[in-house]
């Protein structure tokens, strides 16, 4: 294999694991870590725009939450994540066009194990900042529907934003082999929950439709857009949304912090709509816009 990295930039960035700063390659955590051991670990996606954070507190909230329902201990305090971050960002010269993965681990064990009480290093912080713009095209994307079902409450908890994406992955994997760009997960209903990386808008009649946030990611962006459509007084609902209201949707779009609000042409090979971005979709792509330039917590100077 001859590895071709999306951004030749991204080959000397330098990534923080518990605070020191490493070079892509040197970049490791050890064999025994949770997050090896066995997905366990929290993490969170963020966007850089302009020399600000988009929604960082909310996303660090989220990161918080998910870290103590999975009981970890020795969290970092928001204000070292925090510090972390912005040390890697400065380090990279990166003050736009950035994403980063945030991830928090239980920590490396003293010997393999399920059993959290060999957790006894503390936990590991891993900040990965690379150049990268909003992974879909704006022209449009088209889905599938995956076989593979989204976790229900009664298995995992979708507020918890773990590691252990397998579900996630399976789903992608059938979205690759249709040729396709991302693949919608149903709940255990056969209603509509999420793709396996971001979350799902329909708009029929001029009503916006999203399922509630039960069997699926109650994202950040989602959250965001839900705001702006309200305030701009479209009549939106959280509600069951069935894959036949998908594929007679007059427009639908994703959402999701690595892809922004992504238009969506065509699921299981029928037409959304016009086949093209619609007017809907349009308008709150220009508020999120909007919004992601005026609001974000600065980075500060060194």
């Amino acid at each position: 294999m001859s590895p071709q990295l999306p951004d030749a930039r991204n080959e000397n960035i330098l990534i923080s694991i518990n605070g020191e700063l490493l070079p892509r390659e040197e970049a490791k955590i050890s064999v025994f870590d949770s997050l090896v051991q066995g997905g366990d670990g929290v993490w969170e996606g963020l966007r850089v725009y302009n020399g600000k954070i988009f929604a960082l507190d909310a996303h660090l909230d989220r990161l918080f939450d998910s870290a103590h329902a999975m009981a970890f201990v020795g969290v970092p305090s928001r204000d070292e994540i925090k510090s972390a971050i912005f040390e890697t960002l400065h380090a990279n010269g990166m003050h736009d066009g950035a994403h980063i993965r945030l991830t928090l681990s239980r920590g490396k064990k003293v010997t393999s194990s399920m059993d959290a009480r060999v957790n006894q290093y503390g936990t590991t912080l891993i900040v990965l900042a690379e150049w990268k713009p909003p992974i879909y095209a704006r022209s449009g994307i088209r889905l599938i529907t995956s076989a593979i079902r989204r976790n229900p409450p009664q298995c995992i908890d979708s507020k918890i934003h773990h590691n252990n994406l397998i579900n996630n992955i399976l789903a992608k994997l059938e979205a690759n082999v249709a040729g396709v760009d991302d693949a919608i997960m149903l709940d255990i209903h056969g209603y509509v929950s999420e793709t396996n990386a971001t979350n799902i808008f329909v708009i029929k009649g001029g009503e916006v439709l999203t399922p509630r946030a039960d069997s699926c990611l109650p994202g950040i962006t989602r959250g965001v857009v839900i705001r702006l459509a309200r305030a701009a007084g479209m009549p939106l609902t959280e509600r069951n949304v069935s894959l036949t209201e998908v594929w007679t949707a007059d427009e639908m779009f994703t959402t999701g912090t690595v892809g922004e609000l992504s238009p969506v042409l065509e699921v299981d090979g029928r037409q959304i709509g016009a086949g093209t971005p619609g007017p809907v979709t349009a308008q709150l792509q220009a508020l999120y816009a909007a919004l992601t330039a005026q609001e974000g917590e600065p980075i500060p100077p060194r």
